[in-house]
């Protein structure tokens, strides 16, 4: 459920999140379940003492610059019914990624950081992602239906000495952003939607995301394609792409940002070397609208994004 925004391409997908929103998926040969429960807890446990490791693991990541880079790949039942029991598991890892920014002269960033990921029966936290999870009925075997709520931290933004052409413009900040989310896994795809606000209340922006995607086991390789398309409201496209009176300039006019969509496309391949390492590529292009390429500070219509990592299931 996670969206790769254009200037978290600098920064998602992500989104970002660099570790896999669901890292059970591809640590097994395709029918087995990953990440197998450890340790059990009371079936009564509660949501609010499951809330300490989602922000203690939510703080130690919270400088990844790639939310979104891995996405949801679905959840097997044997790890969804090993949650529901009240299990939990945890994936150490490091990841690296190349991506592009939108912004005219900016250079891309490559970025180094840890992977962490944490499930329980009420909590996971995936790279810079934390999700309270709320509903999860499954009408069929094949067909199940989750929703919960989110927090994500979004290094958004960029600092004047990012570009020359950024020279003289106000610090355009990221932040913690908070929302909720549902997924729907049925045989043919995943489809999953969710809606953020900015918490921090730079922006004051809201976004709006649909994505659909669907792994393939290939041998030992997990290939899953994506297509997501997020809408960005009129303020997080004025703060983060617009000029504002003060800031402007002879070559750079007073812009005032609109609601845009983005259209992103991904591919993402797994592979298990043994029972508890993997390693994983994932690629992804987003398109830009007219209402962000028409900003004075953005000289691009796509942006690329490249990362690759290697998790460690305990």
């Amino acid at each position: 459920m996670t969206a790769t925004s254009p200037s978290s391409l600098r920064a998602s997908p992500l989104v970002s999140p660099l570790v896999p929103a669901d890292c059970r998926a591809v640590s097994a040969p395709s029918g087995q379940g990953a990440l197998p429960s450890r340790r059990s807890a009371p079936a009564s446990a509660s949501p609010l003492g499951a809330l300490t490791p989602w922000f203690a693991t939510a703080a130690l990541v919270a400088g990844a610059a790639f939310s979104g880079v891995a996405h949801a790949q679905g959840q097997p039942r044997e790890a969804a019914q090993a949650a529901d029991e009240g299990g939990s598991g945890w994936a150490l890892g490091l990841g690296v990624g190349l991506r592009q920014q939108p912004y005219a002269g900016a250079e891309r960033k490559t970025n180094v950081l840890p992977l962490v990921y944490y499930e329980n029966r009420w909590v996971r936290v995936a790279g810079g992602t934390a999700d309270l999870k709320l509903l999860r009925h499954a009408f069929t075997p094949t067909q199940q239906l989750s929703a919960g709520l989110r927090l994500k931290y979004d290094m958004d933004g960029y600092e004047a000495s990012d570009s020359p052409r950024l020279a003289g413009m106000d610090e355009r900040k990221g932040g913690f952003w908070g929302g909720a989310g549902a997924t729907w896994r049925n045989p043919i795809a995943q489809v999953s939607a969710d809606w953020m606000a900015d918490l921090s209340g730079n922006s004051k922006g809201q976004k709006l995301q649909l994505q659909v995607e669907r792994r393939f086991a290939l041998g030992g390789v997990g290939v899953t394609p994506r297509v997501a398309a997020q809408w960005l409201d009129k303020k997080y496209v004025d703060y983060y792409f617009g000029v504002r009176a003060h800031e402007a300039l002879a070559d750079r006019p007073v812009y005032l940002g609109k609601a845009a969509t983005t259209l992103e496309g991904g591919l993402r391949m797994d592979y298990a070397l043994s029972g508890r390492h993997q390693v994983f590529l994932d690629l992804s292009v987003t398109g830009l609208p007219n209402e962000i390429k028409d900003s004075p500070l953005v000289d691009r219509s796509s942006l690329s994004r490249v990362a690759v990592g290697y998790l460690y299931r305990f």
